[in-house]
């Protein structure tokens, strides 16, 4: 999926709440196999990150409207569309949709999928979403993140990669200058000459610098009760519009991951808007050999792409059958967005192997695929992935327009496919281990074994509030483990509490 462009970005890293100290668990007895079904058990389980969320379409519409209405926005009455002001004839004030009861609900039906029609072209109508709050989006990322981050904590989540568009104006300024060369070496250079691709990198940080500051306004970090997000790790992912010109592809390709590599708070790109667009189908494997490319560049930015974001009829058939092969292989992807069409990928069960092999990750939106793609259930791959032993980690995506939160996700895997406590818990594992977090994790991941402990900590009961001196001298060097170990309190925690509703676990 894709948000319209984002211009700026970010607030920098949370810090880390202290590891809090908890009693021993209750002995955890066997029960059936699949957990409780309470909303309470849903509510309190830990969920791990969220690696595949749009900052712009994260946001819940009220909130959007109320950002549109703090700064006197318009909004048209054909298209449900915001403007900026003065609100002249053929639109109404956005405050308007803050006190007419029935002028809110039509623009919550027009900016998300609320009472969207079950036969209705859910993939125009979601896609299209972005454009209409659009004019919004842009003006305050600070106080969206912070909106997002508090979310993500509520739910019991300890991480979270969002995805915006860094200055994607000078990016599009400077692609347009330059213009496109198909010798990609030459581009690069060309992008470089002058300090010019330099420039819009100070940019972007500049603007991520300034995100920080009205997410800490808005988060009341620097208050005596700082809000849940002032504790959630966060990182960012540059988005790259996949329906632009070549030359403006390769250059915001080459901005996310030069910015990668020289500030901590970004870490990956990642292509969006549809993948069944026209020009995302004509140059599917000319953006591959460009992420190759730079990623021979920029060896130490990630990369993760949406790919397999397709099903029949939606596209030629032909276009069904390389997708994820072209985006791991070609493009160097480490993690793949959606993967649904991967079965009618040619080869497919070799590509799941090299997938597993390769430990790259599926990200699985499940509301996302059902409102888009009408899959679900049985037609969905994810039962296909966990057992060919793919990774698989559980995302949002764009949980503002569908309406839904991580929990419904969690919920989702667990009666739709039957997952037990364990098997839930392991995919919260899956989405810290899967993070693009520095440093090194705690576990030692096998298909067959599950998920053990291995490093330093290896010894300890993994979460102790009190590690041993080597345990904690590790967890100070390498932020992945450090969250990692907050979840795994939490689980002991979560355990203790649910003790008679989950089933013995690796500790």
């Amino acid at each position: 999926m894709i948000p319209s462009p984002l211009i700026g970005a970010l607030g920098a890293l949370a810090l880390l709440a202290p590891a809090t100290a908890y009693a021993a668990p209750a002995p955890l007895a066997s029960s059936s196999p699949t957990p409780d079904r309470s909303a309470d058990f849903f509510a309190g389980l830990p969920k791990g990150g969220d690696l595949h969320n749009h900052l712009s379409g994260a946001v819940t519409t009220e909130f959007l409207i109320e950002l549109a209405a703090d700064d006197g926005l318009c909004i048209t009455t054909d298209t449900t569309t915001a403007v900026a002001p003065p609100c002249g004839p053929g639109t109404r004030p956005a405050a308007e949709a803050v006190t007419d009861s029935a002028f809110r609900r039509q623009v919550i039906r027009a900016w998300s999928m609320q009472d969207f029609p079950a036969d209705g072209n859910g993939h125009d109508h979601f896609f299209a979403t972005f454009g209409k709050f659009g004019e919004v989006t842009w003006r305050h990322p600070g106080r969206m993140l912070a909106e997002v981050a508090n979310t993500a904590a509520r739910q019991n989540q300890f991480y979270l990669e969002t995805m915006i568009s860094p200055a994607s104006g000078q990016a599009r300024d400077l692609a347009d200058k330059v213009g496109y060369d198909p010798d990609l070496d030459s581009m690069h250079d060309k992008l470089l000459a002058d300090g010019a691709l330099d420039t819009v990198v100070r940019r972007a940080r500049a603007d991520a610098d300034a995100t920080d500051t009205e997410f800490r306004s808005a988060a009341h970090c620097d208050t005596s009760r700082p809000d849940a997000a002032c504790s959630l790790p966060y990182r960012w992912i540059s988005q790259v519009g996949r329906l632009g010109t070549p030359e403006r592809v390769f250059t915001q390709m080459a901005l996310g991951m030069r910015l990668a590599e020289r500030d901590p708070r970004f870490v990956a790109v990642n292509l969006v808007q549809p993948e069944d667009g026209e020009v995302a189908l004509r140059d599917y494997r000319l953006h591959m050999r460009m992420l190759n490319y730079l990623k021979s560049r920029y060896p130490r930015a990630h990369i993760t792409l949406h790919a397999g974001e397709l099903v029949p009829g939606l596209v030629k058939p032909e276009d069904l059958t390389f997708h994820i092969r072209e985006a791991t292989r070609t493009g160097r992807a480490e993690r793949i967005g959606h993967g649904v069409s991967v079965l009618h990928e040619d080869g497919w069960e070799s590509l799941m192997r090299d997938m597993a092999d390769r430990r790259i990750a599926v990200e699985v939106p499940f509301h996302s695929n059902e409102q888009i793609l009408r899959v679900s259930g049985d037609a969905h791959p994810f039962a296909t992935y966990r057992r060919h032993g793919v990774p698989v980690v559980l995302a949002t995506d764009d949980p503002g327009i569908s309406r839904v939160e991580i929990t419904d996700e969690y919920r989702r895997a667990a009666d739709t496919y039957g997952l037990d406590y364990p098997e839930l818990r392991d995919l919260a594992r899956a989405s810290l281990e899967h993070s693009f977090l520095p440093g090194r994790g705690l576990w030692n991941r096998d298909v067959r074994t599950g998920y053990r402990p291995a490093g330093p900590c290896a010894g300890e009961r993994q979460g102790n509030g009190r590690p041993g001196e080597r345990c904690a001298a590790f967890l100070d060097r390498n932020l992945k483990a450090q969250v990692q170990w907050r979840q795994e309190a939490a689980f002991h925690r979560f355990e203790t509490t649910h003790a008679h509703t989950t089933h013995p676990g690796n500790h």
